[in-house]
């Protein structure tokens, strides 16, 4: 067996749509678009007094652990901004990224690092506060073997798919992931929902009742 390593994908998205979201809760997000949510049970790892929220173009891996190939062929194709996802099986067994893997992705800017199976070396790991770790959970148990698996592939997160050059979206909430076209089709609708959530506020706050503010 050897790693595939595809090419990357065009993404066509403007730089101005992608920051348009920098502001926008994952929560918005998931009532405009809830089948873009990806498995909850995939938390953040990262420092809780942290603050926490960023969003890059999906780089994707699928590896089955404990062969932690493709990973370690990711490196040398991330980009800065880039948000690293790996599709480890959601095994809970062998870790796939730990300090040094999840180093060097800081060093090179990705923006963040999403693992549907378990990472290791979580003190180092979950103390950067410019690289979010998301993950099942955490084991010491390192990888074996590095031979095997895809880089910039479809994957399955959970019960979602994701492209390569997806938007990903994730803070304290959760994690979303959509594609270029729901990423341009829903921007004015999110920040549309948060200028409402703010009126909602404001008419609370003044004294309305709960009936009038919410129209019912």
């Amino acid at each position: 067996m050897t790693v595939t390593i595809n090419p990357r994908p065009a993404i066509n998205l403007a730089p101005d749509e992608i920051v348009g979201w920098k502001d926008i809760p994952v929560s918005i997000a998931v009532d405009l678009e809830p089948d873009c949510q990806l498995d909850n049970a995939i938390r953040p790892l990262t420092n809780a007094a942290m603050s926490l929220h960023f969003l890059g173009p999906a780089m994707t891996v699928s590896c089955t652990p404990p062969d932690f190939g493709a990973v370690v062929h990711a490196l040398d194709h991330i980009q800065t901004g880039d948000v690293l996802v790996v599709a480890a099986e959601g095994n809970l067994d062998t870790a796939v990224v730990g300090e040094i893997l999840g180093g060097h992705l800081r060093n090179l800017g990705c923006a963040g690092l999403i693992v549907d199976g378990v990472v290791r070396d979580i003190e180092v790991l979950g103390g950067f506060d410019d690289f979010p770790v998301y993950a099942r959970g955490v084991n010491p148990r390192g990888p074996i073997g590095a031979s095997e698996g895809v880089v910039n592939c479809a994957v399955t997160i959970g019960s979602r798919t994701v492209s390569p050059g997806d938007l990903i979206i994730g803070d304290r909430g959760g994690l979303i992931s959509m594609p270029p076209l729901k990423i341009q089709a829903q921007l004015a609708g999110a920040q549309a929902k948060i200028a409402l959530e703010r009126q909602w506020i404001d008419g609370l706050r003044s004294g309305k009742t709960a009936k009038n503010v919410f129209g019912l």
